[in-house]
């Protein structure tokens, strides 16, 4: 498999492509995308790698019927859906009953871009069926194959036709509040069926690159000790006050890891000259939960809300009809990531929770809004428990060290402060975590990041995650699974 982080891709695999790609005409840039991405994908895949080919060339092909419009593009839409959805459903449910190994990689990322790819072409979109190589390019392009963001074909291939964006089809509308500082947005220029590179974009691409690497390799990776110890030592015997510890543990370790890939995979579009996809808008810094899940993973959180939510009525129905909308939203989203009855746990928890901030208490989180911060930093983490640990049981008694209190239980062998032996060896890593979740400090890196200061800074960090990365290799990204 090749991992982003991996001395592979930095060193072999990236700087080969990138050579390739910058010295091809502009107009044939989307050809060598698309043979880039196969080889991608098939170093990881190669089994698989005729399923991804099946689905390029069917969806291309059921985009050019449904691009044709009326009552036959809705009849091959609903083919599309069939396909796609069937496929991925199937493929989920081998991996949990069968073998975990059939589930092929980053399935559920490309499954969900072809079809938004097939509904943007019914809806009009996308103005009109594009070619076998333009599309392909889309739907295999390796910095997103595996594990996402969700980019839009509208994001970076029918922006701009001729240097002129297309009235009424902006780009970048689907994003949510404080996307991308703005001078990090429009380094590119599609033209036609190629992309113009600019050093800017490039530059500004090698930065979120060595960004996003260093929050995998220096921090989710070195949490992930934290979390893993917990699970040797066993839930029953560690203290309340480390289950918590724990708890914040997995909770900086899913977002720097899954940030970090999103930042690397957006930096590497921007190389290629695609404009920036954010993933994460500071979600640790949202108001409330509802607020979370806007600004957590947004592209994936926009999907669901363009073809889920809308489309079954989203809020205009009533209040029961919302409530049944958000139900099945989050019931889906939890099916989604993964078939075990801890994931369908986890969605409706948060089905729970936002229907709770909506209907229940939403007036006493506006004259309090700290309230509403306290869930996030309450609620979240607990729900991330739950999506952590597959097994009921052990579920249930790591639940019972966060609150001893309500079940009477007491830790059998605990060992005394243990607490205090984990935060003297990880409280570096919790600070700075902590301190990378504030909106601000992102905001005035990126103001400075052309300093010369934050250019050696950034220089240290890429070569200690490249030390880290030899000596301790290189761990998957979590959501590789999924």
């Amino acid at each position: 498999m090749v991992v982003f982080s991996g001395l592979e891709f930095i060193f072999r695999f990236l700087p080969v492509f990138l050579v390739l790609y910058y010295v091809t005409p502009a107009e044939y840039r989307n050809a060598i995308l698309f043979l880039g991405s196969m080889v991608f994908y098939a170093v990881g895949e190669p089994h698989f790698i005729v399923l991804l080919l099946f689905f390029t060339v069917a969806d291309w092909l059921i985009g050019r019927q449904i691009g044709k419009k009326g009552r036959a593009g809705a009849v091959w839409l609903f083919l599309a859906i069939l396909l796609n959805g069937g496929v991925l459903v199937g493929c989920k449910i081998a991996s949990l009953t069968v073998d975990a190994s059939l589930l092929p990689l980053g399935l559920s990322f490309y499954i969900f871009k072809m079809l938004s790819y097939e509904a943007d072409l019914y809806r009009g979109v996308i103005p009109r069926s594009p070619a076998f190589i333009d599309a392909a390019a889309y739907f295999t392009m390796f910095p997103q194959v595996t594990e996402g963001p969700i980019m839009r074909y509208s994001d970076g291939f029918t922006d701009r036709v001729g240097g002129e964006l297309i009235p009424g089809h902006a780009s970048h509308a689907h994003r949510p509040r404080h996307a991308v500082p703005a001078d990090v947005v429009g380094h590119s220029d599609i033209v036609g069926h190629g992309r113009r590179v600019h050093a800017d974009g490039i530059e500004d691409g090698l930065i979120c690159f060595i960004i996003g690497l260093s929050m995998k390799v220096l921090l989710a990776d070195r949490i992930e000790y934290l979390w893993n110890a917990l699970s040797t030592i066993g839930y029953a015997s560690i203290s309340t006050p480390l289950a918590w510890m724990g708890a914040y543990a997995y909770t900086f370790r899913l977002y720097f890891d899954f940030w970090g890939y999103s930042m690397m995979a957006a930096g590497v579009g921007m190389m290629l000259g695609f404009p920036f996809v954010r993933n994460f808008a500071h979600p640790y810094a949202s108001p409330n939960i509802t607020s979370f899940y806007r600004d957590w993973h947004v592209t994936l959180g926009a999907w669901f809300r363009d073809y889920l939510y809308i489309p079954l009525g989203g809020s205009r129905g009533g209040t029961g009809r919302t409530i049944f909308n958000l139900f099945l939203v989050w019931l889906v989203t939890g099916l989604w990531h993964g078939g075990t009855l801890n994931y369908v746990i986890w969605g409706l928890v948060l089905f729970a929770l936002i229907v709770w901030e909506k209907f229940a208490v939403r007036g006493l989180l506006r004259r309090f809004p700290f309230l509403g911060h306290l869930h996030v930093f309450l609620f979240i983490p607990l729900t991330w428990v739950i999506f952590a640990i597959p097994d009921l049981t052990q579920l249930r008694i790591y639940f019972g060290r966060l609150f001893p209190f309500l079940v009477h239980a007491r830790a059998a062998g605990m060992e005394s402060g243990d607490f205090v032996k984990y935060a003297k060896l990880t409280w570096p890593l919790f600070l700075a975590s902590a301190v990378l979740c504030v909106p601000a400090v992102s905001e005035w890196f990126w103001k400075h990041r052309k300093h010369p200061a934050m250019l050696v800074l950034l220089l240290a960090l890429f070569w200690m995650s490249v030390y880290v990365s030899a000596n301790s290799g290189s761990n998957a990204f979590m959501y590789f699974s999924y």
